[in-house]
């Protein structure tokens, strides 16, 4: 990534999303929504879709606005959309919200809220997609971490056409009565295109790119990499089109299930071999801290699956889902997002700050931004606590939740403290600071000039 253009916009995607990430956790520690309330309430809503939307999704698509074209090196394509999708994602899911609110009747309004939001959300992914769709089709053949994004941004566009289904049905203009059960069949499609697809399987084509970058590590092609791709595939297809297929047919969804859960089982086997090759084989031996702490994150993509299989087991997924989901938002996406963040800030920092001077003038290392040593611990109790509140949330016990939210909004304060004392340079000498050419970073807005 020496020498490649930054994406004007992404700092201000990171930056939405960690404000929407804290803004989710205080509302867990004051006891807003799921578990205090039950899960179909409009409080659980508003909170499920500031943590979707406005954490991972404002964060998946930063992310990719800056790696995809350093996947498929090519440049990114029609850059100028990205301001407008951000600004249409922003208004969307405020007006989202506040369609919650109206809800649980806290907003007294005729405005109608969920419908703007159902509209403004499709136009600023929509926009993100166009932008990315874009790049990625003129780089094609494309290799294989590529491909694991264009499919997450398939799930992506059936994830938000699922909930601009959901704004109309929530703000009456079509009837829940129709031919299927919106809750029990096309809600779960809705929620596995988003987590499985658009979230996850994205994530794990990224992991592909930027895990052997940060270690040094082989990435070349290998077989265990294309059967994670076509098994996990294959369980998006069979859940985002062979479950609504059954139900239209008047089946229960239950071959596509067995067929998703099993690809899925396969998926996670082979992409557990390729971490740990990452992991034994890197050619840097001393891991830094992004990469122990995604330690943790894939520790809660495994636990998960298994809390899955033991929940299936004993008949109890729906009593506990929201222990599961839980774990996957937090432990796993959120941790990986974090960890990942840890890295990824410090890293476009010094290329705008340090890249127009490097060669011509003694510059800082990018681990120079950051204090490990400092920051370790905030990652451990993070972790301690997204463990702690899933334990508590089967136990059934929300009291005990808050006080876990309390510790991991703790943590990720503190993380998120650490980024912006790196964007501002707080760490580096004062003398070696801005050498002569160095360009000052902004905290979110980009650079007067792009590099």
């Amino acid at each position: 990534m020496i020498g490649s253009s930054l994406s004007r916009w992404t700092m201000a995607f990171f930056s939405g999303a960690v404000v929407f990430l804290i803004a989710a956790e205080c509302l867990m520690v004051a006891g807003y929504g799921f578990p205090t309330m039950p899960a179909e309430a409009p409080e659980t809503l508003l909170l499920v879709h500031t943590v979707t939307i406005g954490w991972l999704s404002l964060l998946m698509c930063g992310a990719l606005l800056q790696f995809v074209p350093v996947l498929v090196a090519q440049p990114l394509r029609d850059e100028t959309l990205v301001l407008p999708a951000l600004l249409c994602l922003l208004a969307g899911l405020t007006t989202l919200l506040a369609g919650f609110l109206q809800l649980t009747g806290t907003l007294d309004t005729n405005i109608p809220f969920l419908l703007i939001g159902g509209y403004l959300l499709p136009i600023g992914f929509g926009l993100i997609l166009w932008t990315l769709g874009r790049t990625l089709w003129q780089a094609r053949p494309l290799p294989l971490p590529a491909r694991f994004v264009a499919m997450g941004l398939t799930c992506l566009a059936a994830t938000f056409l699922l909930g601009t289904f959901f704004a109309h049905i929530l703000s009456g203009l079509i009837s829940d009565a129709a031919m299927i059960d919106f809750r029990t069949q096309v809600l779960p499609v809705h929620a596995a295109a988003g987590f499985g697809g658009w979230l996850t399987f994205t994530a794990i084509g990224v992991s592909y790119r930027l895990l052997p970058m940060f270690m040094l590590a082989p990435e070349s092609q290998r077989t265990t990499n294309k059967v994670v791709f076509w098994s996990g595939s294959i369980a998006l297809l069979s859940v985002v089109i062979g479950a609504p297929a059954e139900f239209v047919l008047g089946g229960t969804g239950r071959i596509a299930s067995i067929v998703a859960g099993l690809s899925a089982l396969a998926a996670l086997a082979f992409y557990g071999v390729d971490l740990t090759s990452f992991y034994h084989n890197r050619r840097r031996r001393n891991i830094e801290l992004n990469s122990k702490s995604a330690l943790g994150a894939f520790a809660a993509l495994y636990l998960s699956a298994a809390l899955l299989l033991g929940l299936l087991a004993t008949g109890t997924l729906a009593i506990h889902a929201g222990a599961l989901v839980y774990l996957v938002a937090f432990g796993w996406l959120t941790g990986l997002g974090l960890s990942q963040l840890y890295k990824i800030v410090p890293f476009l920092t010094w290329l705008e700050c340090y890249g127009p001077v490097m060669g011509r003038k003694p510059t800082p290392r990018v681990q120079d931004l950051m204090v490990e040593r400092r920051d370790g611990p905030w990652f451990v109790l993070y972790f301690a606590g997204v463990l702690g509140g899933t334990v508590v949330l089967l136990a059934g016990a929300p009291n005990l939740f808050r006080a876990t939210a309390v510790v991991t909004l703790l943590a990720t304060v503190a993380i998120v403290i650490e980024l912006v004392l790196a964007r501002r340079l707080f760490n580096v000498a004062a003398a070696d600071r801005f050498p002569d050419g160095a360009t000052p970073p902004r905290l979110f807005l980009p650079a007067s000039r792009n590099h």
